[in-house]
């Protein structure tokens, strides 16, 4: 039995469709003749296999609302080999990883089945239902992933460790959602074939990925806008730490009136030391050859962090960045790695496979954190990104895209807000309004290929956002913490009830529970062979894996 929405549900603002699909929009040359490319019968039709994949993560809590210090339940399998359950950087942060599917609605049952079962097997705790986490005594109370005693699972914490150290550990309480995105592989052979086959088909597909992300780091503004859901944290995340929020009434919450997703600013998962890396996705071989840099080049500031002094890591090396993952961008070009290689070392071998955007707040609204209304919003947007004309970036660039997505971070709702455009000034709503004119007729192209109008409605619930920030969430957020007087760790914890609640009266079935059990299971063999195999030290396992970047 489904659990009722109760009265935290907000339905006062109903949304209009926008006036017609097929509207005619404005578009540029380029765009216009890549949709009108992307509408033939055959590209059209591919438009149902683009792949996604969902990366949420969540915390445990104690009924209390405060970090869990309980290990990572055994129940759930082994968190370094189990495919849709593992833990982030903390041991209480887990997430929940959806296999690529082309269906929407079936990658969001499966990942209600993920947490419905999880829901079976952590007692009383909670899954926290947003991005900025609950009550957090300090780094010891923040207890560190592990992953057993095998070579790769003590790499794994050891990186963590080293987390840890550079950015505090309270930075890896912060739970986010991963979207990852691909498009289906014929879908390239046409359009490669379509420019006459130039090269290898692997380099064109990375080359139109890169396109991609350039526009997207661009316009990654307007996402952070539409769904940032965390424009308030509890104090206990910043204590000691000097900031500029604003002191609710009560003195309770910590926040700033306009914001939109603080997660995403400079009190989540940015880095003073990364400020200095110059990635501008202008090709493959910048991307690797900077992080490569990065990774194998000592930084002075990590010098007195131990890395392997007798025995001990606190850190894997004293370099600017440990592996690839610590480099902290909205999006990034990803490969499926063999057993063993480094993510860098893929990219070369075979290009970008996907991409995966990382700017995407856990909602509270939603059960999951997300829902297909947005899913779909995802979908037109990165294809947008795709379409349009992609201009190399450069430093000046660079710093527009950082000062226009800080900005949205922190005064995204602000009606007299301006953003820097290759024009000059732009208010926010007007450059917000034409790039959704400019997505129009992809969500058209959708609409048509599922045989729906759920795409031009969630371009419609996107417009009305941009026309009235109070129908963001983040302005939701806002409201209901003044409405219901509630400080943010109140209305947290509420809607992490609610949601609990909700997953534990769901209807699982059981196929999809013994499916998981039964990956549960089989995890924890797999981890204990790769235990009982490793034949070389750890040092040694470092060196051969730190090795592979000499050869890139």
């Amino acid at each position: 039995m489904r659990a009722r929405i109760g009265p935290l549900e907000d339905r006062r603002h109903p949304i209009a469709p926008l006036s017609s699909p097929h509207k005619e929009f404005p578009l540029s040359s380029f765009l216009q003749a890549q949709v009108t490319q992307l509408a033939q019968p055959e590209r059209k039709q591919l438009l149902g296999q683009i792949g996604r994949g969902i990366e949420k993560e969540s915390l445990r809590v104690s009924t209390s609302g405060k970090l869990s210090q309980q290990p990572h339940p055994q129940a759930l399998g082994s968190a370094l080999t189990h495919g849709s359950i593992t833990t982030d950087y903390s041991e209480a942060l887990l997430e929940f990883i959806t296999p690529v599917s082309a269906d929407i609605d079936q990658s969001l049952a499966q990942l209600s089945d993920i947490h419905a079962f999880t829901y079976r097997n952590i007692d009383e705790e909670l899954l926290w239902s947003t991005s900025m986490p609950c009550v957090v005594g300090g780094d010891d109370s923040i207890p560190v992933a592990r992953y057993g005693s095998s070579n790769v699972a003590q790499m794994k914490t050891a990186y963590r460790y080293g987390l840890g150290h550079r950015y505090g550990r309270a930075m890896q309480t912060i739970a986010g959602i991963h979207y990852n995105f691909s498009m289906p592989h014929r879908y390239w052979e046409l359009e490669w074939e379509a420019t006459g086959s130039p090269g290898k088909l692997k380099h064109f597909i990375t080359e139109r990925y890169l396109d991609l992300i350039r526009n997207f780091r661009r316009h990654a503004w307007l996402l952070v806008y539409l769904y940032g859901a965390s424009p308030a944290l509890c104090p206990s995340f910043l204590q000691g730490r000097e900031h500029t929020l604003e002191k609710s009434d009560d003195g309770n919450s910590l926040y700033l009136p306009y914001a939109t997703s603080l997660r995403m600013g400079d009190l989540g998962y940015t880095s003073n030391a990364q400020s200095g890396l110059s990635i501008c996705y202008n090709s493959l071989d910048n991307y690797v050859e900077t992080l490569r840099t990065a990774i194998t080049t000592p930084h002075a500031e990590y010098a007195d962090i131990a890395h392997g002094e007798n025995g001990d890591y606190q850190q894997l090396n004293d370099s600017l960045l440990q592996i690839e993952n610590e480099f902290y961008s909205p999006i990034r070009p990803k490969r499926v790695a063999n057993s063993g290689e480094t993510p860098l070392s893929a990219l070369r071998r075979g290009g970008i496979q996907y991409i995966e955007v990382r700017c995407v707040d856990v909602s509270p609204f939603a059960p999951l954190g997300l829902d297909a209304e947005q899913i779909r919003f995802m979908d037109i947007f990165l294809l947008h990104c795709l379409l349009a004309p992609s201009d190399a970036c450069n430093e000046n660039v660079q710093r527009i895209q950082t000062a226009n997505l800080t900005a949205v971070v922190n005064r995204g709702r602000d009606p007299e807000l301006m953003l820097e455009c290759d024009d000059g000034p732009r208010a926010l709503s007007d450059w917000a309004q034409a790039l959704l004119e400019e997505m129009q007729p992809i969500a058209a192209l959708l609409d048509d290929v599922h045989e729906t109008v759920d795409y031009s409605e969630s371009m419609a619930t996107q417009q009305a956002k941009v026309e009235d920030p109070e129908l963001t969430p983040s302005a939701r957020v806002l409201r209901e913490m003044r409405e219901k007087n509630l400080p943010f760790f109140r209305l947290a914890m509420a809607y992490s009830q609610h949601w609990a609640q909700y997953f534990r009266e769901l209807e699982l079935d059981e196929d999809a529970v013994a499916r998981l059990q039964q990956e549960a299971d089989a995890s924890l063999v797999r981890q204990a062979e790769i235990e009982a195999t490793d034949d070389i030290s750890f040092e040694q396992y470092l060196r051969n894996f730190y090795a592979q970047y000499q050869l890139l």
